[in-house]
């Protein structure tokens, strides 16, 4: 009964801080409905298109407090039950009957036998540290039991033989009770848990099931099937604009046009035109899709959800089509708006091609369901489409086709005068010296996307802060470059003698491959210094080349095995360090061959983007002309390297000891042992001729490269 009494107090004390909690919280929100605060919606953001006025009144009832008395309810199961006090042995009960310490025995269904000790014994030091403790606590418990006390007959002879020389006032009383515990049968205990846990597991089921289909999607527990999208409208603008966005002119463009097609609706509609569904922003890593889309977001004077193509994926089936319906619903409620979805490949791969996974895997199903979606809202619905992907050609093609993505938007890599726009957006938050040459550091990131130059100029900035500058110079930019491509110096790197000047033969060799080579890269500097994993490097400055041909590829596939043609020629050796270069090597042989179309045996085929998976597009004969043709190229180039090598083998080594000793050598060091290089003085007989190129003047071009660098004759001229 004490404990009965005990679980109630205890329920009341929860009841009492419950009913604060939830008074506190009614008084709350009676005061933001008095201040005017609107309620907000999931993504904590008003909506702007919705003109309802917010609903006052009761607030409605939380399914938390549910969740809450059901966790007290077990805390007081598990820890508010009937207490037991400390086990003994029949030994120690007869002593402290023997001592008058006990006051009665009650033996529980002739088993069990409960201890109550008299309150002088309880005082005792022997056993008052045995007293239970805590203002919740009953004092009138027992402090000890037998858990099984054996025949009963015999353990009521025990007792009254040990308290023989008692008086009969203190006598202890054996007291037989028949008493049917609920908590001492385990099977009723263990049908109470699994009956509290079902139900906490149906109804978070319940809720999950609710956001998987139908109506109480925006309530389920841990709101698992519900869109993970990022909403801006006009309280949660973006600062980017389109004056963020240097160069990708025409892709800001039909951008532009989107933002214009859900401002202006009716110029379109009237002539009877139909606003497109959605447009693909497609292009390398870090040319600024998602920047565009920012861009988007804060130039459009409507809605903008922003998620990206992982948001989808889950580990619970039924998830991913469960977030694009709950998308796209809020999408239709706030319409019109713009619902951008980046890296689309992530759900958006073809489908059937993955044979040993099945064809109805979760990724798929999410496929699904986004291709019905866009399917279901018509052209004046005011919702648009905007995704992001570099891995254009693993989409679906339901995906790709009309009145889906209508319209593909291209961010390419930034050309020379795109990259200087980049440049003067990324350095307007650094402080760099007045006289600083940005055309020059456009000129010197060829191939670098928006992303790249992003990160050369915090680079720079933070390699001028490493060495106290106030302001940002020319050459720290130039260190950022190098710091980028080659990664960090490691001058403390244990390198012998003989490695060292092993490397720098090889680095010569490049440089001296290239500088005569008419169609190779122009030469920057060379280097000895370790950087990252390789122990030296050759700095080139690629041309911008919108096409190139097969002389343009041969010229730096020679320039490239010149490292290894050096270590040949000067040590009639060669070592590991060609890794890289032979790796760049066979993939640009391998792309002229099978790709390109450049190679006379195998013909005017491509092979690009033709992988069946286990099986080759072509046949085994032609795989074997493929590699034969291979190991032609490169083998057809090795030798020309070699032989540049050993007509210029002086000038080589000569070059090789001005590396070691500066450690780093320019295009200046190179002019003053070979002269002018063989590009340069192409082009130079190219400016002086005054009539476009003629036979003879082109005789001439040749003639002139050929006194330059008699190395560059063709490979028959040359005995090869």
């Amino acid at each position: 009964m004490d404990e009965r009494v005990k679980m109630i107090e205890l329920f009341g004390w929860h009841k009492g801080c419950i009913s604060i909690l939830a008074k506190t919280n009614i008084r709350r929100m009676s005061e933001e409905n008095k201040s005017g605060k609107k309620p907000k919606d999931q993504n904590n953001t008003p909506n702007p298109f919705n003109s309802k006025k917010p609903k006052t009144g009761k607030p409605k009832f939380n399914p938390v407090w549910i969740y809450a008395i059901l966790v007290l309810v077990f805390i007081g199961i598990t820890f508010l039950g009937p207490k037991s006090g400390k086990q003994i042995s029949v030994d120690k009960l007869l002593t402290m009957v023997e001592e008058g310490a006990v006051e009665k025995i009650n033996v529980i269904n002739r088993s069990k036998a409960e201890i109550y000790l008299t309150d002088e014994a309880k005082n005792d030091k022997e056993y008052k540290k045995d007293v239970p403790q805590g203002s919740f606590v009953n004092k009138n418990v027992y402090m000890y039991f037998l858990s099984d006390i054996g025949d009963y007959e015999f353990f009521n002879n025990q007792v009254n033989e040990a308290q023989k020389d008692i008086t009969s006032a203190k006598k202890v009383r054996i007291n037989p009770v028949v008493e049917e515990n609920i908590w001492d049968n385990p099977l009723i205990t263990l049908i109470i848990y699994i009956a509290i846990f079902g139900l906490i597991w149906m109804l978070i089921m319940r809720r999950m099931g609710g956001g998987a289909g139908g109506p109480g999607g925006g309530g389920q527990i841990f709101s698992i099937g519900k869109s993970k999208a990022q909403l801006f409208d006009k309280d949660t603008k973006v600062n980017v604009t389109f004056k963020d966005v240097a160069g990708l002119e025409g892709a800001k463009e039909e951008v532009m046009e989107i933002v214009d097609f859900l401002k202006n609706p009716t110029k379109y509609t009237e002539l009877g035109g139909k606003i497109p569904k959605g447009a693909l922003l497609v292009g390398p890593p870090g040319t600024g899709k998602t920047l565009l889309a920012k861009a988007v977001a804060g130039e459009a004077e409507v809605p903008f959800f922003s998620l990206s193509g992982s948001d989808f994926v889950e580990m619970f089936v039924g998830v991913g089509a469960s977030r694009v319906r709950d998308l796209f619903k809020q999408a239709k409620e706030k319409a019109p708006c713009i619902i951008f979805i980046d890296e689309i490949d992530a759900i958006g791969r073809a489908r059937g091609k993955n044979a040993m996974q099945g064809g109805n895997d979760e990724r798929e199903n999410t496929l699904n369901q986004l291709l019905t979606e866009m399917d279901g809202f018509g052209t004046d619905s005011g919702v648009i489409m905007l995704a992001a992907t570099n891995r254009v050609d693993i989409l679906d093609s339901a995906l790709l086709r009309a009145g889906r993505f209508d319209r593909q938007i291209y961010a390419d890599m930034p050309d020379l005068n795109e990259r200087k726009e980049i440049f003067e957006v990324h350095l307007k938050p650094i402080k760099i010296e007045k006289n600083l040459d940005i055309d020059f550091l456009s000129r010197q990131t060829p191939g670098f996307s928006g992303a790249d130059i992003a990160n050369m100029c915090n680079e720079a900035a933070l390699i001028a802060a490493r060495h106290d500058k106030k302001q940002v110079e020319k050459q720290d930019f130039l260190d950022a470059v190098d710091r980028i491509i080659g990664g960090l110096e490691k001058k403390n790197k244990i390198i012998t003698p003989e490695e060292k000047h092993a490397i720098a033969v090889h680095e010569a060799g490049h440089a001296t491959v290239s500088w005569l080579c008419e169609f190779a890269h122009p030469l920057v500097k060379v280097t000895i210094v370790p950087r990252g994993r390789s122990l030296g490097a050759a700095w080139y400055l690629p041309d911008e080349r919108q096409i190139t041909r097969t002389e343009q590829l041969l010229d730096e596939m020679c320039a490239t095995l010149g490292g290894r043609a050096a270590e040949k020629v000067v040590y009639d050796k060669i070592s590991t360090g060609a890794l890289s270069d032979l790796e760049k090597v066979t993939k640009q042989a391998m792309a002229m061959v099978s790709i390109y179309g450049l190679n006379d045996k195998v013909g005017n085929v491509s092979y690009y983007n033709m992988d069946q998976g286990f099986s080759k597009p072509f046949s085994e004969k032609q795989a074997a002309l493929i590699d034969d043709e291979i190991k032609a190229l490169t083998d057809q180039q090795y030798q020309r390297a070699i032989t540049i090598i050993e007509e210029n083998k002086d000038k080589l080594l000569q070059l090789a000891d001005q590396l070691l000793e500066k450690e780093v050598i320019f295009k200046e060091d190179l002019e003053r042992i070979f002269g002018m290089s063989a590009g340069e003085a192409a082009a130079k007989a190219i400016e002086e001729t005054d009539a476009p190129a003629a036979p003879e003047a082109t005789a001439e071009v040749n003639e002139a490269a050929e006194d330059a660098s008699p190395e560059n004759r063709p490979a028959e001229e040359l005995g090869e």
